[in-house]
C-alpha cells in the first residue's frame, strides 16, 4: 500500500525540519511531499536539505486550499493508495498519523479527521474558532446528519476515492468544512478520530481576529452553496 504525507507550508522555516523528521520517525512507510506555497523565507532551502523529501515550489501563494489540492493531484497521478495531510506548522503530531489512517486502512471511511475535541485531548483554541466550530457542527448535524466536532481540523487522511474528487473540487480558502460537504454529497464516508495536537512552536498563525470573522462568513456561504448544488455538479 503506497502512502503519502502531504505537507503544505507557508513561511515555515522554523518548523518544517521538525515536521519532516517527525514523519520520517513515526511514519517511515510514507513518502513525504512538501508543497511550498510561495514562501518568502527559507522554507524551500530547509526542505531541500532532505534528499528523500519531494517538494513542489509554487510560484505564488495560493493559500492552503491550492497547496493541498496540488498535493491531491500529485497523490492521484502517482498512484498512492492513502494520503495524509500534515500541516507544516508543527501542530499535527506525526505520532498520530497511524491512528488517523486506521479507519481508511480498515475500510471504515473514505476520509478520516483528526479531532482535537474527542477523547482526552486538552487542546485549547480561541473563542472565535470555537464559535465557528460550533456553527459548522450544527450545520453538519442539520444538513448531513453527521456529528463532526472538529470540522476545521486539517489533520486528515484520505483514500483514492476521496482524493479523486478533491483533486478536482477543493475550496481555495479555508477548505476543511466545505470539503466535508463535498464528500458527503458524493456519498463518501467520514469518520472522526480523537488525536493530540501541539501548539505552534514558531512563526505566526495567519488567523487574525478579522480573518476569523471573514472565515466564518465565507465558509458559511460556501456551505450554503454546496447544499444547493446537485450531486452531479461534482462529477461522476
Amino acid at each position: 500500500m503506497k502512502k503519502l504525507a502531504i505537507v503544505p507550508a507557508y513561511n515555515e522555516e522554523k518548523n518544517i525540519e521538525r515536521v519532516i523528521r517527525g514523519i520520517q520517525k513515526e511514519a517511515p512507510d510514507h513518502d513525504i511531499l512538501v508543497i511550498n506555497d510561495g514562501s518568502k523565507d527559507r522554507t524551500s532551502e530547509t526542505v531541500r536539505k532532505f534528499e528523500f523529501v519531494k517538494i513542489v515550489d509554487l510560484p505564488m501563494n495560493l493559500g492552503i486550499g491550492g497547496a493541498v489540492q496540488t498535493g491531491f493531484i500529485y497523490c492521484w497521478e502517482k498512484g498512492y493508495d492513502i494520503c495524509v495531510q500534515v500541516d507544516g506548522d508543527g501542530q499535527h503530531k506525526p505520532s498520530e498519523i497511524k491512528k488517523i489512517e486506521e479507519p481508511i486502512i480498515n475500510g471504515e471511511a473514505d476520509m478520516a479527521i483528526g479531532s482535537r475535541f474527542l477523547g482526552s485531548s486538552t487542546y485549547k483554541t480561541t473563542f472565535l474558532r470555537r464559535m465557528g466550530i460550533k456553527i459548522f457542527y450544527f450545520a453538519n448535524r442539520l444538513f448531513l446528519r453527521e456529528k463532526i466536532k472538529d470540522s476545521t481540523s486539517g489533520f486528515r487522511a484520505y483514500n483514492r476515492k476521496a482524493v479523486e474528487i478533491l483533486r478536482r473540487y477543493y475550496p481555495d480558502d479555508y477548505p476543511e468544512p466545505e470539503a466535508i460537504f463535498i464528500l458527503k454529497k458524493k456519498g463518501l464516508r467520514i469518520k472522526e478520530v480523537g488525536v493530540e495536537m501541539e501548539e505552534r512552536k514558531g512563526g505566526r498563525s495567519s488567523i487574525t481576529f478579522f480573518r476569523a470573522i471573514y472565515y466564518m462568513v465565507k465558509v458559511s456561504i460556501g456551505i450554503a452553496i454546496h447544499i444547493l448544488r446537485k450531486e452531479d455538479f461534482y462529477g461522476g
